[in-house]
């Protein structure tokens, strides 16, 4: 049986009827037009929230409205001309399609900006975080608005001609649609230059030329990340703290919790009512260096901090555990989230399993007290056998949106009416900061749990450090959840708390004064800090060890005063006196 081409199948597969009225014939275009045309249709249909960005920054007469409109439509049809290869247009337009209809839902919806770091986000999202997303409104979203598009350019057909030609014809378009983006710069070039020098950040609304733009921002800066890391800190050796008892830090990292609505912060809701009740210090100051888990977890446990960041650098060197590591110290990490980001590729994880805590969890999802009871379970058995320092890192579902109302029991719903749905649209935002602060309850009730198994057990001198890694908008100013540029984020997901707890016996053993410790708490602290924080208090000698960064530098030693950075605080100066002698 002689084969059919495909063109040709396809010519016969009937044009969709309008409206009940009979099949219309298929029309003949370039895929050029097709591409341009569809770009008016993007810039019209995908782009509300660019749009009412410029609105509320400026007012624009009928020719400036005109000029941008051109502007957005010619800068996103010429980069579709470059990826859109001849034989591929309509797969192209489809796929960008839908992907415009499911950004523009999370930018109308939520303010979402999108540029690389988003990208890098979703690429890292845990599938069962991601599901959460997909609620019925986005899906009815995506259908309507994506469905408009495919319908429109589906029945299209668009004429073969020589590869020559073909050439010929893609440049010329991409040199008129060129010659359109400048005549509209020029038409409104002052508004234009005016509006982006005061607000940069809405190039990142401008939908689909966003997802575009940080795609190919990626693909240019992706760099091979090696199997192995590069070393950090190998010197890194352990002070003998001479006291009876190994040392045990736990560290809790936690999930999208701002400091803002945290009880011991002042928030006019008592959030954190046992917290409240412990021996412990809170730092009301503390910047995170993300926006979202997947760049802050890795800054916090990297030597870097946030002014010189690079993710590539960071996933292709050692973290703080490796460092800890090299020390001799035993370090683990157990999750019940989205995994660590790399950050613990060189020692124990363990992720927390549904099947072993089915009274915690449900569905396959766990709330948090899991944690306190893997912890326990961990003491449990080191209770036979300890015999080294050790740090365990839990890491928090927490409060991780938008399905608030998942992450605490019902015994929880002390602030009402509550958002029991993860599309946030539904709810009053009286509704959702209640579920928020619900979820921020519950998490004073895990930590108080973690304390309380800390105090009891006797194998350590323990202690806790709690530490989210970026907080979140509920509303203000229209946005909700995070991930925000940094340089626009709102201190709703900038500011988090942090609270360190610790026993008598690691008081006695590492030389804490605690009232030092309180002392120092109002001052401003970030991420950065973490990295030599942890290293000084557990008495680690390494050159990458630096004393200003280290919050218990100056509680430590309290002879030497409880105001400054004291030389004596410092590890390597410890381990330097005691060589001397």
């Amino acid at each position: 049986m002689p084969s059919v081409p495909f063109s040709r199948l396809l010519a016969r597969v009937p044009s969709p009827p309008l409206l009940g009225v009979l099949p219309l014939r298929r029309p003949v275009i370039s895929g050029e037009l097709l591409v341009v045309l569809v770009s008016v249709m993007f810039t019209l249909l995908y782009n509300g929230a660019f749009w009412q960005g410029v609105v509320s920054a400026q007012q624009l007469d009928w020719l400036h409205w005109f000029g941008y409109g051109v502007l957005v439509t010619g800068i996103q049809a010429f980069f579709m001309l470059l990826i859109a290869v001849p034989g591929g247009v309509k797969p192209v337009l489809m796929v960008l399609a839908a992907t415009a209809a499911a950004v523009s839902y999370f930018t109308g919806h939520y303010g979402t900006y999108f540029d690389a770091e988003m990208i890098d986000n979703l690429v890292q999202t845990d599938p069962r975080e991601a599901a959460e997303l997909l609620t019925a409104g986005f899906v009815r979203h995506v259908l309507l608005f994506g469905a408009v598009p495919a319908v429109l350019v589906w029945p299209v057909e668009m004429p073969r001609v020589r590869w020559r030609r073909a050439l010929v014809r893609r440049l010329a378009w991409l040199a008129a649609t060129l010659a359109m983006v400048i005549l509209a710069l020029l038409l409104s070039y002052q508004s234009f230059s005016s509006l982006m020098r005061n607000d940069r950040s809405l190039r990142h609304l401008v939908t689909p030329g966003n997802v575009i733009a940080a795609g190919l921002r990626n693909l240019a800066r992706a760099e091979p990340t090696p199997t192995r890391p590069i070393p950090v800190g190998e010197d890194a050796r352990l002070i003998p703290h001479g006291g009876d008892k190994p040392l045990l830090l736990v560290l809790v990292v936690g999930e999208t919790v701002r400091a803002d609505h945290w009880g011991l912060n002042g928030y006019p809701r008592q959030t954190t009512p046992k917290l409240a009740h412990r021996d412990l210090v809170n730092f009301p100051q503390v910047s995170s260096c993300g926006t979202s888990t997947a760049v802050s977890v890795p800054c916090m446990f990297s030597s870097t901090g946030k002014d010189n960041y690079d993710k590539h650098y960071v996933a292709s060197h050692e973290s703080l555990l490796d460092v800890l590591h090299h020390a001799g110290m035993e370090v683990t990490w157990i999750d019940n989230q989205g995994g660590c980001k790399g950050v613990c590729r060189g020692v124990e994880y363990r992720h927390v399993l549904a099947a072993d805590h089915p009274a915690e969890c449900s569905d396959g999802v766990c709330r948090d007290q899991v944690l306190v009871s893997e912890l326990a379970r961990q003491l449990a058995r080191d209770a036979k056998n300890a015999a080294r320092d050790r740090v365990l890192v839990l890491h928090q579902m927490g409060n991780h949106g938008p399905s608030y109302f998942q992450r605490y029991p019902d015994t929880f719903r002390k602030f009402i009416p509550t958002c029991d749905d993860a599309d946030l649209n539904r709810c009053s935002r009286d509704q959702i900061v209640n579920s928020y602060d619900n979820a921020i309850l519950y998490t004073d009730t895990v930590l108080d749990g973690v304390i309380e198994v800390l105090a009891r057990q006797s194998t350590y001198a323990a202690s806790l450090l709690y530490l989210s890694d970026h907080g979140e908008s509920l509303g203000e100013r229209g946005l909700y959840l995070h991930g925000l540029p940094y340089a626009i984020a709102p201190e709703q997901q900038t500011r988090v708390p942090m609270v360190w707890w610790s026993s008598r016996d690691f008081d006695r053993e590492t030389a804490l004064d605690k009232s030092c410790l309180r002392e120092a708490s109002s001052q401003p602290l970030s991420h950065d800090n973490l990295f030599d924080t942890v290293l000084g208090v557990l008495g680690v000698a390494t050159a990458t060890y630096r004393p200003q960064l280290d919050v218990s530098a100056a509680a430590r030693h309290a002879q030497s005063g409880c105001q400054g950075m004291a030389r004596a605080a410092s590890p390597l100066a410890i381990a330097r006196e005691l060589s001397d002698a």
